[in-house]
C-alpha cells in the first residue's frame, strides 16, 4: 500500500489530519488499531478553545458543533465559598470555548472522513514505523489477520502516549520532560442538568471540584482523589456529598443530583517529548506530550499540532520548499511550552497537594483573589483558557 502521508491513530489529530490533507489535494491513509465502535464512544475531553472550533469550520467538519455544541462565555472561580465569574470574550476580544464531546468531535471526522477522504482502516494495528530516516518511511501493520506495509513520503505518530510511532526516535536524539501528581480526578457522568450553566472551577480545603457538563441535561463531575483511587470504591451518595461539600458557597446556589451512568479514575500527569520530529516521522497530540486535564487543552494541543502540520505539508506541495517542515516541531513546542505551563498552574492553584499546609492554602487563596481583583491576572488566564495562537 502507497500514499504520500501515512497517519497512524484515529483520534482527533489524526482524523483531523486527514481531512485537513483531503481538503488540500494531499492524499493519506489512517490507520486505527481500535474499532470504530471503540473510537466513537472513547470519553475524553469536551471543552474546545476559539482556534479549535475555528479548524473544526474550516475544515468542514462544524456543522453538527455549531448546532449541538454549547458556547460558553465563562467560567466560574470558587473558594473560601465565594464565587467569581471570568468574562472570557470581555477580556479576549470576543473569544469563548465552545463544550462539545471528543466522541462527537471523531464521529464527525469519522463520518466525513469515509464519505469523502482517502482509507481509514479500523482494527489495524501499527507495529512500527521503519526508515523514518531515509527518503521513504514504512509502517508494518497487521490488519483482517494480515500483515502489509504502508510506504509513505512521511508518517505522522497521532497514536497516543503509549503508541509505536515515538520508539521510532533514536534513544540519543530525543528528551523526555514530565511530571507524575500524586492525585487523579474521579469522574462521573450524570443524568442531571448541570447545576450551572457554565464550568465551575473549585478550591476547597477537602480537593479539588469540578462542574462541568457534556450536554444540556447531562453533567460531568470531578473530584480530586488519590493516585490510584478504585472508582468503585466511591458509592454514588459519597461522590454526591463530597460534591457538594467542595462546591459549597455563601449565597443560595444548590448542586442537583441524579442518576450515575459512569464512573472513572484519571490519573494525573505533565510529559513531553522533544523533538516532535525524526526524518520524515513527525509525532502529533498525546505521542508528544500530555497535559494535567485541568486546563482542559489535551484535544486542543493536539489540534493545533496537525492544523501546524497540514499548513507546513501544503507548503511544501505546493512550493517545494521544506522551510514549514523544518521548523514544525519547534513551531509547535512553543505552544505545548505555555500550555504546559497554564496547565501546571491552574493545576497547582486550584489542588490540594498531601503534604499542603496551611501558609500553601494562604497562597492558593491569595493568588484566586488576585485573579478576581486584577483585570491584567484575569486576563492572563482568560486568553490562555481560550487557547494560544494555532502555528
Amino acid at each position: 500500500m502507497r500514499t504520500t502521508v501515512g497517519i497512524i491513530g484515529a483520534g482527533p489529530a489524526g482524523l483531523l489530519l486527514a481531512r485537513l490533507l483531503h481538503r488540500a489535494g494531499v492524499d493519506s491513509v489512517v490507520l486505527e488499531s481500535r474499532d470504530r465502535a471503540y473510537v466513537e464512544r472513547r470519553q475524553r475531553a469536551g471543552i474546545l478553545e476559539q482556534g479549535t472550533a475555528d479548524a473544526l469550520r474550516a475544515a468542514g467538519a462544524g456543522e453538527r458543533m455549531d448546532r449541538e455544541g454549547l458556547r460558553h462565555d465563562g467560567i466560574e472561580l470558587r473558594f473560601d465559598r465565594h464565587r467569581h465569574r471570568v468574562d472570557l470574550p470581555a477580556l479576549t476580544g470576543g473569544r469563548s470555548v465552545t463544550v462539545y464531546a471528543q466522541t462527537e468531535v471523531c464521529k464527525d471526522l469519522i463520518a466525513l472522513q469515509l464519505k469523502e477522504g482517502g482509507p481509514l482502516l479500523f482494527e489495524a494495528e501499527a507495529l512500527a514505523v521503519e526508515g523514518a530516516d531515509g527518503g521513504r518511511p514504512r509502517i508494518p501493520f497487521r490488519h483482517q489477520g494480515r500483515e502489509d506495509v504502508l510506504e509513505c513520503d512521511y508518517a505522522v505518530g497521532c497514536d497516543g502516549f503509549r503508541g509505536v510511532a515515538r520508539e521510532a526516535f533514536p534513544a540519543g536524539g530525543r528528551r523526555v520532560f514530565e511530571r507524575t501528581y500524586p492525585y487523579a480526578w474521579l469522574g462521573v457522568l450524570a443524568d442531571v442538568a448541570p447545576s450551572h450553566d457554565e464550568l465551575v472551577y473549585a478550591r476547597h480545603e477537602r480537593g479539588f471540584a469540578l462542574l462541568s457538563m457534556r450536554s444540556p441535561s447531562v453533567s460531568r463531575l470531578y473530584l480530586q482523589v488519590p493516585a490510584g483511587t478504585d472508582a468503585g470504591r466511591w458509592s454514588d451518595e459519597e461522590i454526591w456529598d463530597e460534591l457538594e461539600r467542595r462546591l459549597e458557597t455563601d449565597d443560595d446556589w444548590r448542586l442537583e443530583r441524579g442518576p450515575v451512568t459512569q464512573k472513572s479514575v484519571t490519573p494525573m500527569r505533565s510529559f513531553v517529548h522533544e523533538p516532535m520530529r525524526h526524518g520524515r516521522l513527525f509525532l502529533a497530540g498525546d505521542a508528544a506530550h500530555i497535559v494535567p486535564p485541568t486546563g482542559a487543552k489535551g484535544l486542543n494541543l493536539a489540534v493545533g499540532d496537525v492544523v501546524t502540520l497540514a499548513r507546513a505539508l501544503v507548503h511544501e506541495k505546493e512550493t517545494g520548499s521544506p522551510d514549514l517542515l523544518d521548523s514544525y516541531s519547534a513551531t509547535c513546542l512553543r505552544r505545548v511550552w505555555q500550555t504546559e505551563r497554564f496547565s501546571s498552574d491552574m493545576t497547582t492553584l486550584l489542588h490540594r497537594a498531601p503534604d499542603a499546609t496551611a501558609f500553601d492554602a494562604r497562597l492558593q487563596s491569595a493568588r484566586l483573589e488576585r485573579i478576581a481583583s486584577s483585570r491584567a491576572a484575569e486576563t492572563d488566564l482568560a486568553e490562555a483558557y481560550t487557547g494560544f495562537p494555532l502555528g
